[in-house]
């Protein structure tokens, strides 16, 4: 399954080229995560183009040593400058510092986290805890749902008002998407 994922979402070719480039941000413990991904799949599932509706590529990497918003805006400068030519959004996001402006901005506590890994583990939908660098792919909770398009709330992100938004965009964007409650 691991192959099929990665296949995947590389007919993203926007996936593909940050991929291809990723050496260049120099990130620690660098993922690229979340939307541009399991997106990537339901819309190859669903015959579309594979870059259909997808509203940004994110990017989760872990440095504790400097957890200023002055420091992650300057790593979103280079992404930015980095991948220009692709007119897309690229967003960065520090998950050694996300435990700083969770509760402010989601209502809800977030522990600090160890390592970039943590944050991948936390998206609200199980099935949407993908990561993936040119040397790994991370799925805590493997491929099987994703491809059948289960959505639950993650019991580490219990947030249900979060959850229920996050599930009804997905469905209207993916009406074979079934919630498992």
């Amino acid at each position: 399954m691991n192959h099929r994922f990665v296949t995947d979402i590389l007919n993203n070719p926007n996936n593909a080229q940050i991929l291809e480039r990723w050496d260049a941000l120099g990130l620690p413990d660098g993922w690229l995560v979340a939307g541009c991904l399991f997106q990537t799949v339901w819309n190859r599932i669903c015959n579309r183009d594979p870059c259909a509706g997808i509203k940004d590529y994110d990017i989760f990497y872990f440095d504790p040593g400097d957890l200023s918003e002055e420091a992650e805006r300057a790593v979103q400068q280079r992404a930015e400058e980095l991948f220009s030519d692709l007119n897309i959004t690229v967003e960065l996001c520090n998950q050694a510092r996300v435990h700083q402006w969770y509760e402010a901005h989601f209502g809800h506590p977030y522990p600090r986290l160890l390592g970039a890994k943590d944050g991948i583990d936390r998206f609200l939908i199980p099935c949407t805890c993908v990561g993936v660098n040119p040397r790994e792919v991370y799925a805590p909770n493997g491929f099987e749902l994703l491809y059948q398009g289960v959505l639950s709330m993650n019991p580490l992100t219990p947030h249900c008002a979060l959850y229920e938004q996050k599930a009804l965009s997905y469905e209207q964007r993916w009406p074979w998407l079934r919630r498992l409650e």
